[in-house]
């Protein structure tokens, strides 16, 4: 992480406080548009449900928001950074191979849930106009909105982000505002802080418990909340977080205020067909303006949704999970990035959802299931995270067993939301599960039947091949990329393809390795030197959040070499050497495929023509090395598992 970027993001400061506000608070910030009105749908109002309602919602955002999150896990950080897959990295160090379920699952829950939040932020917004046009059909102008939310992204968010924190301050204090005129014209509302309320509701009405379902909407953004503090730091969400707790609570309890005075009542009789409590708790006067800050916030919610995605893929991608995609670096801004491929299928997944759901209040019954899946599992890597740590037995025992009670109680709550659509998001996180399971589970597998060599055994002759005057020159610059992690190793294929396929002479051989990191920024390189002025083996180390451009860093790396009289290279040609003309290079790229001599089990068959698939539709590995296609050689290498010893062929003898 760079010096500016620390001062800017890891202190505590004014600036610090606005920028969180922006970024992390979107998702949970926009709860109040749709919670109230989800746990009252379109019964009629009943004291007691809302007050146990507004209990639950209270205590929810305390225990779940609050000690977990904002207390707890934010101080499980990887370098400054915070989400599943970088909590997943930090825990990998414990060497316990089945952590790599719950990260799968709750990284697929979290995408998956991403691509219902802006349709339901922005819904919920844009469905204030009804108050005035109740016969308007607000799809179009939902899915307008999301595409213009979604083309913008190829721009980065620099210009928007300015506007971001001074809109998102203006809507926390609207939320707190409005919410504190209604609790002053009925303090008695203030009761519901006594979790009686939440018990009565939760043990002695008939569907009380399966209210926790709607409840649990209020902190679903607590995930994305963790995601995103690389951006801003723990200090700043820390303290911003009092702020902005305080403005929900006030809104939610206005909120109830208002309901409870209008018992008897249903939301439908008070606001029309799409009667919602946020809106009905605004005077007429500024209903207008409230809409058109409330459509602000929920693209903004979205916007920091969207970046949150970008992020979890590029992650992803680091650490083995998700095939290899186009990034792009559309500002300097650390850790900013665009996927395009990833942005219109979230664009796409979010039309779809407009389109079948067609209102925010059908959109809630599938909204929460998912994303509880992803907290129970960040639970799970929490408390391996809390082992690591040495936390005392005595503290870590019940408060991980409570946090999986409660969450435990929320996806009991969240699966009557099945039937009703809550199938959507789970059909979704399945698909996004299976990819990253067979593409580990490959990469893994290709691994096991990776062969290596010593390249001592090889020095000699590469050594003489070099100078072999009688092969055609091949490259004076010949460059292989290796998985091979020891430096004094190789795999066969790359000597194979030197010494057999073609024999390849070049002045100077260079095998490159990529060592990805389990913390997210940091960009160093090693250089060894196999023999003098024929083979070297460079390796980088990379964060995983950083841009494997291997054509700069390569470059860098050889005028770094030249400057320190390390390595000659100008071209060996006599003509061109007189003129101290550089030589040229030339990268060599292995691509496997499954070979007709495999002799594979039936899940193993799943799992390698699924990978092969996925690899036919993913980036090619020059593009994923960041490599000038002009100067790449592409070989085909045959991958063959479980290959017969012997067929058993019998010699006819004469």
């Amino acid at each position: 992480m760079s010096a500016s970027h620390k001062s800017l993001h890891s202190k505590l400061s004014i600036g610090g406080l606005l920028i969180t506000l922006g970024i992390i608070y979107g998702d949970i910030g926009t709860s109040p548009l749709y919670v109230m009105k989800a746990i009252l749908g379109e019964h009629i109002i009943d004291t007691s449900i809302v007050l146990g309602g507004i209990s639950c919602v209270f205590w929810t955002l305390t225990l779940q928001t609050t000690i977990k999150y904002v207390i707890i896990t934010l101080s499980a950080d990887n370098h400054g950074e915070g989400g599943i897959f970088a909590l997943y990295a930090l825990v990998k160090k414990t060497k316990i191979q089945w952590l790599i379920v719950p990260a799968i699952i709750g990284g697929s829950a979290l995408l998956a849930d991403g691509i219902i939040t802006p349709p339901i932020s922005v819904s919920s917004a844009v469905e204030g106009i009804k108050t005035y046009y109740p016969e308007i059909n607000t799809i179009p102008i939902v899915i307008g909105i999301l595409f213009v939310l979604f083309t913008i992204q190829q721009f980065g968010t620099k210009l928007v982000g300015k506007f971001f924190a001074p809109m998102m301050l203006i809507w926390f204090a609207m939320l707190g505002t409005l919410g504190g005129i209604q609790i002053l014209d009925h303090p008695e509302v203030i009761k519901a802080i006594n979790p009686y309320y939440a018990y009565h509701l939760l043990s002695i009405h008939p569907d009380g418990f399966f209210v926790l379902g709607f409840v649990f909407l209020c902190t679903t953004g607590a995930e994305a909340l963790y995601s995103d503090m690389g951006h801003c730091g723990r200090k700043n969400i820390r303290i911003s977080w009092v702020f902005v707790k305080l403005t929900l609570v006030l809104n939610y309890f206005g909120q109830a205020a208002y309901l409870i005075h209008h018992e008897g009542s249903t939301l439908q009789e008070l606001g029309g067909e799409n009667g919602n409590p946020f809106y009905l708790i605004m005077p007429d006067w500024f209903q207008p303006a409230g809409i058109v800050i409330a459509t602000l916030a929920a693209v903004i919610a979205s916007q920091a949704l969207i970046s949150g995605s970008f992020t979890l893929i590029n992650e992803a991608m680091r650490l083995n999970f998700w095939p290899k995609v186009r990034i792009k670096y559309p500002t300097e801004v650390k850790g900013q990035l665009y996927i395009p491929s990833i942005n219109w299928l979230l664009f796409f997944g979010c039309v779809g959802i407009v389109l079948h759901f067609e209102k925010s209040s059908n959109m809630e019954h599938a909204y929460g299931l998912a994303i509880v899946l992803c907290m129970i599992m960040t639970t799970i890597l929490l408390n391996y995270y809390l082992i690591m740590k040495r936390v005392k037995l005595y503290f870590m025992v019940p408060l991980i067993t409570i946090y999986l009670i409660i969450e435990g109680c929320f996806l009991i709550a969240n699966i009557t939301k099945f039937a009703e659509g809550g199938y959507v998001t789970l059909i979704i996180a399945i698909l996004l599960i299976s990819v990253m399971t067979v593409w580990y589970v490959a990469k893994k597998i290709n691994k096991s039947y990776t062969q290596i060599v010593k390249i001592d055994d090889y020095k000699k002759v590469l050594m003489e091949l070099s100078e072999d005057l009688s092969i055609p020159k091949y490259a004076t610059h010949l460059v292989y990329m290796t998985n091979a992690n020891r430096i004094d190793e190789l795999e066969q294929k790359v000597m194979y393809s030197i010494l057999q396929k073609r024999p390849k002479r070049a002045d100077i051989y260079w095998f490159v390795h990529v060592n990805i990191l389990t913390e997210p920024y940091k960009t160093q390189y090693k250089v060894t030197e196999i023999a003098k002025d024929d083979i070297y083996r460079i390796d980088f180390n990379l964060g995983f959040r950083e841009p494997t451009k291997i054509n700069l860093m390569f470059r860098e790396v050889i005028r770094d070499m030249v400057k320190n009289g390390e390595v000659d290279i100008t071209s060996r040609y006599e003509s061109l050497n007189k003129n101290n003309i550089v030589g040229d290079f030339k990268f060599v790229l292995s691509e496997k495929f499954l070979s007709n001599d495999s002799d594979l089990l039936w899940h193993e068959k799943i799992i390698m023509n699924s990978y092969f698939l996925i690899k036919k539709l993913s980036l090619s590995e020059e593009s994923a090395f960041g490599l000038d296609s002009s100067s790449v050689k592409i070989e085909k290498f045959p991958m063959v598992l479980h290959a017969p010893d012997n067929i058993g062929l019998t010699r006819i003898v004469k």
